[in-house]
């Protein structure tokens, strides 16, 4: 855990204290830079409009690439010291699940990540996408445009892609077609000629891609490598354009990603969030796609409820909830009950970046 910049006030009370949590680790961590960077741009920007309920943000920097228990200990006891007074970030599901029961609602915690859905608990507010509102869709563009009839999905061994494997059999069949195979593999897999196996014996039309970060890029070059591309589409609803750089322009043909943002977004919102990235950290700096600008939206959305609670209280802005809404570079958005509501996009990968091709 690292802090963030000093403040300028000096005591506590004149702080907002805030845990980002994101991985810095494991295959995860190939975005770890992009979340960090979003999310200091965001306190940088609530500090110079006079901070969160006159309280200047300053940011914790927990490594969410660890073990979850491991990072739900350092949590848990930043937030029983008093050290941190909410919670921030992309992490997996089984981080989200390990966290939850620990903060029980003493501090409000925003979850940032494309995720299973169906989070409930008090005090956790969601700026990611779910599968119902952003799988379906996508699922049913390209068996439209594409004829995918038979799926197969491959992810890593853990709550979200098992969840949404389960979820995606029910998908299919709504598209007029049917999931032939699931392979799970552990976080951290290089090998993946059992899997590629799998998916050529099953003939599937398209591979529903469920893995993180670098197991994400490790799986698209050794698709491309054996052919596959050839004949069989992938859709990813965790891809960004960090995973693009580390995959390789030749291992992306075929390949799609859905989510609620991309950096080649060419609103007027998105545009201008490009821009103050780039003038602050420069055009070296690590891409912000959906996967870093989420944690920018969760600062975003942790000020908005502050404000509008006039607290940060969970019992307040729990209440005050449904009242909650703000212009991000996702454009004007809205939480309804705990998730944000937002636009989402089905995007097909040219090289390096990638070509927004229908709003969900």
């Amino acid at each position: 855990m690292h802090l963030g910049p000093p403040v300028r006030n000096g005591s506590a009370g004149e702080t907002l204290a805030v845990a980002l949590v994101v991985p810095l680790q494991g295959p995860a961590g190939v975005f770890g830079p992009a979340c960090e960077l979003a999310a200091q741009l965001a306190a940088e920007e609530l500090n110079a409009a006079g901070g969160v309920l006159g309280r200047e943000v300053r940011l914790a920097v927990v490594d969410g690439g660890a073990p979850p228990e491991r990072v739900a200990a350092e949590v848990t006891a930043l937030v029983s010291l008093g050290a941190v007074d909410a919670v921030v970030g992309w992490h997996t599901s089984a981080v989200r699940q390990a966290l939850v029961p620990r903060l029980a609602g003493r501090v409000p915690y925003v979850y940032t990540a494309q995720y299973e859905g169906g989070e409930r608990a008090p005090g956790v507010f969601l700026t990611g996408e779910t599968d119902a509102a952003q799988l379906l869709p996508a699922m049913r563009l390209l068996a439209e445009s594409a004829g995918v009839r038979r799926w197969c999905t491959v992810g890593n061994d853990y709550v979200w892609p098992r969840v949404t494997a389960h979820t995606a059999r029910r998908y299919a069949r709504a598209c007029g077609g049917r999931l032939h195979d699931e392979v799970f593999v552990p976080l951290g897999t290089y090998e993946f000629g059992p899997v590629l196996r799998r998916i050529e014996r099953c003939e599937a039309d398209a591979v529903l891609m469920l893995l993180i970060g670098d197991d994400a890029a490790r799986f698209n070059r050794a698709f491309a490598a054996c052919g596959l591309h050839q004949r069989c589409l992938r859709l990813s609803t965790h891809m960004d354009e960090n995973i693009l750089l580390a995959t390789g322009a030749e291992s992306t043909d075929g390949l799609w990603a859905t989510a609620g943002y991309f950096e080649t977004l060419a609103t007027a919102e998105s545009l201008d969030f490009g821009g103050r990235y780039a003038a602050r950290f420069g055009t070296e700096a690590p891409v912000v796609g959906s996967l870093g600008e989420s944690c920018f939206e969760g600062l975003r959305l942790l000020a908005a409820l502050a404000e509008e609670a006039r607290s940060l209280d969970v019992r307040a802005m729990c209440a005050a909830g449904d009242t909650v809404s703000y212009e991000g570079p996702r454009g004007a958005l809205r939480l309804r009950g705990n998730h944000l509501d937002q636009r989402l996009y089905l995007a097909r990968a040219d090289a390096f970046a990638f070509d927004i091709v229908a709003q969900l």
